[in-house]
């Protein structure tokens, strides 16, 4: 195949991967095997993203959970950290027996990822992110995205640079937090911002960064100009809300958020499945995480989640959970 042939045969893998027009963001210790199935359960189209797998730590072991996925997961991007071009293509090879894309994190803002040179850092070492976009996508045959930031910070935002740059190494795709890494989550995500690199590249453009909803999402893609949205924390106790998106934009109906009995039989899906999949007392510390995000919105929500995480019941968990449908019925 010609090479304008196989870059044509590419954009058009993206385009069906992307064509929902809503991503699942990648988030470590959230978006796992777990949460994933939940969203596919409500978005058959989705384009769902692993959590961070660090290629330094899947060098060493290949047989890990974090891989894990369901036939019905598809599409499916996994995401790769690491700053060391053989490396980071010899996992991405790995990965593509798992992956619909591979997808190459350069913007995540946490201390222990970017002081080892990952992550936003990146965006500091042009020419090294250049080398390993170029190293990846020579080993792969599936699409390759990457992630990154406006820039590391204020005075470096390189972010119309850094993508033109990424395009022609080989990336086929570009998901864009609206924030520097100095802001972390903080603050507010700069949507029009992300218009400015979507007018200087060919390649499509996903806009990420507090879409929390519906309403959110129209005004994202209407100050972002990006081909689609990715949600990252705004599925945190909903995991409806990519599905209900995208009903909206192909539909134009609104779809109510869950109620509270929703996000109850939701939790307790959460956590049953956590257990089945990491055992019971793993499966039950890891979910405590979720608890503010599905018991809230009611007289009595943080005393009860204060009781929630100490909990080691599974038994008498749900006996709480289920409590708390019982006394709003009696209200």
């Amino acid at each position: 195949m010609l090479k304008t042939e196989w870059k044509c045969y590419v954009n058009m893998q993206v385009k069906d991967l992307i064509k929902s027009k809503v991503s699942l963001a990648p988030m470590a210790g959230i978006t796992d095997y777990v949460l994933r199935s939940l969203i596919r359960e409500h978005s058959a189209t989705c384009l769902l993203t692993t959590e961070m797998i660090s290629s330094e730590a899947l060098t060493q072991v290949k047989d890990t959970d974090i891989v894990a996925r369901d036939k019905n997961h598809s599409p499916i991007s996994y995401q790769l950290s690491g700053h060391k071009p053989k490396m980071m293509a010899d996992s991405a090879e790995y990965l593509q027996k798992f992956a619909d894309m591979i997808d190459i994190n350069m913007g995540c803002p946490v201390n222990k990822v970017v002081k080892g040179t990952d992550g936003c850092a990146l965006m500091r070492n042009v020419e090294l992110a250049q080398e390993i976009v170029r190293t990846v996508k020579s080993q792969i045959s599936i699409p390759l995205s990457v992630k990154f930031r406006l820039g590391y910070t204020f005075d470096e935002l390189n972010f119309v640079e850094y993508g033109q740059k990424m395009q022609e190494a080989g990336a086929d795709f570009i998901t864009i937090h609206g924030r520097t890494r100095s802001q972390m989550y903080g603050g507010k995500a700069d949507w029009k911002k992300i218009a400015e690199l979507k007018r200087n590249i060919d390649i499509p453009v996903f806009a990420n960064g507090d879409v929390t909803s519906i309403e959110t999402a129209i005004q994202c893609l209407e100050e972002s100009q990006a081909d689609g949205v990715a949600i990252g924390r705004g599925v945190l106790g909903d995991p409806t809300l990519i599905a209900r998106i995208e009903h909206y934009l192909t539909n134009g109906e609104y779809l109510p958020p869950p109620t509270l009995e929703e996000k109850i039989e939701n939790m307790k899906k959460l956590l049953l499945k956590e257990m089945e999949f990491r055992g019971e007392i793993i499966g039950l510390k890891f979910v405590r995480k979720f608890y503010p995000y599905y018991v809230n919105g009611f007289t009595g929500a943080s005393r009860l989640r204060g009781e929630l995480v100490l909990m080691d019941n599974p038994n008498e968990i749900i006996k709480t959970l289920d409590n708390i449908l019982v006394a709003k019925s009696l209200a």
